[in-house]
């Protein structure tokens, strides 16, 4: 009895946590990634766009990697985005109230200050992503061979695009 009661326990306890670690993306993080990937893809062009997302042969599975890491990206820019909005109104409640609050109690000035920065955060980064796809396409139309060797790290480089669109994002952040 007494294993049961300790089994329960800790399955009880580490619930919570195996269950926000593996947490998919919300309906509404899947649905703004939907939309923010289908405007790289029109900002970037059709081509750019696989060689960056797609990871099996044909690149076809591109626009599903896309929606699936914008929508984390997006879980993680709420996230953050709440983080300062919390420390903004702690700063000074009337004045952040007053900045993003609408209405006649201005109640709803916390979700407007998280969705106005996770969509500016959004934004930054669809922009950073076509920005290094558009420099990636020029380094390696300049020299194919040498745009494999330098960035691919895969047995055949084919890798290469998607590993020069991310480097560059993340040195631009």
């Amino acid at each position: 009895m007494r294993k049961l009661v300790f089994f329960s326990l800790v399955f009880t306890l580490a619930l919570p946590a195996w269950a926000a670690a593996g947490s998919r993306p919300s309906s509404g993080d899947r649905a703004s990634a939907r939309a923010r990937c289908t405007s790289q893809r029109d900002a970037m062009g059709p081509t750019a766009f696989k060689l960056t997302y797609g990871t099996n042969s044909s690149r076809s599975n591109a626009y599903g990697n896309c929606v699936s890491k914008l929508a984390q990206q997006n879980e993680q820019n709420r996230a953050n985005a709440a983080a300062q909005c919390r420390s903004e109104r702690a700063a000074d409640p009337q004045a952040f109230k007053d900045q993003y609050g609408t209405g006649p109690n201005k109640a709803n000035a916390f979700g407007k200050c998280v969705s106005s920065k996770a969509k500016a955060q959004g934004h930054s980064q669809d922009q950073a992503t076509d920005n290094a796809a558009k420099q990636c396409m020029a380094e390696r139309q300049a020299d194919p061979a040498a745009f494999k060797d330098h960035y691919g790290t895969n047995a055949n480089k084919s890798n290469a695009f998607g590993k020069c669109v991310s480097g560059k994002v993340k040195h631009s952040h």
